[in-house]
């Protein structure tokens, strides 16, 4: 079982090295529909959390260097 989240957990990085400027891209265009859709009301919340999986998405890209 660990071989296998071993395995998962190596895509997911190769998958951020070379998609992770779309992913962010696609984060910030979900975050910017959710926020409309509230109206606006959770915007610093809802920014807070893309601002985070943003950086989550860049540094597993990151470890494969």
């Amino acid at each position: 079982m660990f071989d296998s989240l071993k395995h998962l957990k190596d895509k997911l990085e190769d998958v951020a090295e070379e998609h992770g400027d779309k992913i962010t891209s696609g984060l910030e265009k979900a975050g910017d529909l959710i926020d409309d859709k509230t109206g606006g009301k959770h915007s610093d919340k809802i920014d807070a959390a893309v601002d985070k999986a943003q950086d989550y998405i860049e540094k597993l890209g990151d470890k494969k260097d």
